[in-house]
């Protein structure tokens, strides 16, 4: 055991050293723990980490003493308690739970991506209910969607029916999320955002899954990636831009009969 206070790169005797201790002193990678002899309190409270017993305040080196006869390290645990406040346990597995909780916590608590879906002017009822139960999906999932109306053609002289649109997504979607920026025009488009409530709050009004669409296997392969159900266009959408023209266009000559 080397006495005084090592630097932070370095470790103490026997176990006492962290992961990663020969990684350069180069600031948030540095392991800030103080563990053993790298406690700098005379005295601490001491707990043991496996059975949460207290020990009591003891002389830091008969802290140290009592971990390393078990085999385990003197971890302090809150530095800034008088006097600090230090555990027994096994300093590998203590960092792995605290990195584990730590994700955890972090995948709850964020905001979670930002999805986007567009809806045409005039989509189909079936095409809706795909889209709308994505939307869903999205808002249980903890993820904001960015809603994207588009305008073909001619249809944006009736501006009304995109809004009337609009209404009435927020309204199929009133139970999982709220608006939190309302439809507005953006060229030939309405765009709007909604954010999920508070899980507890939110209760779904369509299937929770369509088969064979939003089934979690079916998008399992992308969560690193493109997430399929942000389909960029409807089902039809390559027929409504040329529907006009062709359908009324004359059919072929006949052949002249000889």
């Amino acid at each position: 055991m080397g006495g005084g206070n090592r630097p932070m790169g370095g470790g103490g005797g026997g176990n006492s050293g962290p992961p990663g201790r020969g990684r350069p002193n180069n600031g948030r990678f540095v392991d800030q723990t103080r563990i053993n002899e790298r406690i700098r309190a005379p005295k601490v409270r001491v707990v043991d980490g496996v059975n949460n017993a207290q020990y009591g305040v003891l002389p830091t080196h008969q802290a140290i003493r009592m971990a390393k006869e078990r085999g385990l390290d003197l971890v302090e645990v809150a530095p800034n308690a008088e006097p600090p406040v230090c555990k027994i346990v096994d300093y590998g597995k203590y960092k792995y739970m605290q990195e584990k909780h730590k994700k955890e916590a972090h995948k709850h608590h964020k905001g979670g991506k930002v999805k986007e879906l567009k809806f045409r002017i005039g989509i189909d009822p079936h095409d809706y209910l795909i889209k709308i139960t994505h939307a869903e999906d999205f808002l249980a999932e903890g993820h904001k969607v960015r809603i994207q109306l588009q305008f073909r053609g001619r249809q944006i002289a009736h501006q009304e029916l995109g809004h009337a649109l609009a209404k009435k997504i927020k309204e199929d979607l009133l139970n999982m999320g709220h608006v939190d920026q309302e439809p507005k025009m953006a060229g030939r488009n309405i765009n709007m955002q909604i954010s999920p409530l508070p899980e507890q709050q939110r209760h779904r009004k369509f299937k929770v899954h369509l088969k064979g669409v939003t089934a979690k296997a079916d998008i399992k392969h992308h969560e690193e990636g493109h997430d399929p159900r942000e389909d960029k266009h409807d089902h039809d959408d390559h027929h409504d831009d040329d529907h006009a023209e062709h359908h009324d266009a004359p059919p072929p000559a006949a052949s002249e009969q000889k």
